[in-house]
């Protein structure tokens, strides 16, 4: 039901800040974005060639932008690229409402969506991202041109046991026991489990990903608000789960109307592999990728996969850059 800050597999260190360096990979920038009361991180990949169609890259919990940094490399001659970094993870600071839920997160996508002029956009969402995702092409259909779930976090009546640590943080007075339980538990030890979790093979991580991957969790630890963004958001996901009615996460995939594209790992461990079916039941019309091999972030152990489906999608569904598109110059 979520996923974490994981290694990546390209990066180079720009000039660091008083709380760490910033990881970008080749050909990205990072940049803020203020809105009123908001500020985000935003990661940019310049197009390979004009006139392409924008797409939007939503991490899950506790990732960052940093997440899509292969897919959006592997799309750059198809789409123009941006990622966000949610508020209070990656370097984007918490909220100042202290707002974590589901909703929240899906009028943080909206606002930026509305303030770029942007939309619509090809948007893609990975776990708990996955959950904002549906909710803002549920409820903004003119903001989404497809729409491609990685392991979306929508409700299940039976969660995966390795899940249920991350549920757990929702309760009251769990998270403060969890961070006085891990205080001796370094940032590498911390990674390599993460990525155990994550991966379904977690020897495809290079090394040098790997220890890219130790200095940004040590970052993330010494951030005061780390905790609280752990659990606001678990709880927004818990809380997401039990809404019914209009506002409940399968009735409103089941209000999509964008083209979309379902990627589910066979080695998921957050996320049940056996929820593919009843996602694309939801999903009028979507189109189904299931790689056995892959965990919880195919984007990140996949992009070539992930992304030659996503190309299908376009051709067949012709929902690639449109002459106005083109003519008003926005890629």
């Amino acid at each position: 039901m979520s996923s974490t800050e994981l290694p990546g597999v390209r990066s180079t260190t720009e000039p660091s800040s008083p709380v760490g360096a910033v990881r970008v990979a080749e050909g990205e920038q990072l940049r803020t974005v203020t809105l009123p009361g908001l500020e985000l991180a935003v990661r940019d990949r310049p197009p390979l060639r004009t006139g392409l169609p924008p797409a939007l890259f939503v991490h899950g919990l506790g990732g960052s932008s940093q997440n899509w940094s292969d897919l959006m490399a592997q799309l750059a001659d198809t789409v123009d690229g941006e990622a966000l970094d949610l508020p209070g993870f990656g370097w984007s600071p918490p909220p100042a409402d202290r707002d974590y839920s589901v909703t929240a997160f899906a009028r943080v996508v909206i606002r930026h969506l509305d303030a770029a002029g942007r939309g619509p956009v090809h948007l893609f969402g990975n776990s708990l991202g996955g959950a904002v995702s549906t909710r803002v092409a549920a409820v903004r259909p003119d903001l989404v041109r497809t729409l491609t779930l990685i392991s979306p976090a929508l409700p299940e009546v039976r969660v995966q046991k390795s899940a249920v640590p991350t549920a757990l943080l929702a309760v009251p007075g769990v998270a403060a026991l969890f961070s006085r339980m891990m205080r001796g538990i370094g940032a590498e030890q911390r990674t390599r489990g993460v990525t155990e979790l994550c991966y379904g093979d977690p020897s495809r991580v290079t090394p040098d990903g790997f220890r890219n991957a130790v200095e940004e969790m040590e970052r993330r630890m010494a951030l005061p608000y780390f905790w609280e963004a752990m659990t606001r958001s678990s709880r927004g996901i818990v809380d997401a789960y039990t809404l019914g009615g209009q506002h409940g996460l399968w009735r409103q995939a089941q209000r999509v109307l964008a083209p979309s594209l379902l990627v589910y790992g066979g080695r998921d461990q957050l996320v049940s592999y056996r929820m593919a079916h009843r996602a694309a039941a939801a999903f009028r019309g979507s189109r189904l990728l299931c790689l056995p091999e892959a965990g919880h972030v195919a984007m990140m152990e996949y992009p070539g996969a992930v992304a030659a489906a996503f190309r299908e999608l376009l051709n067949d569904t012709g929902t690639g850059a449109s002459d106005r598109d083109t003519e008003n110059g926005r890629g």
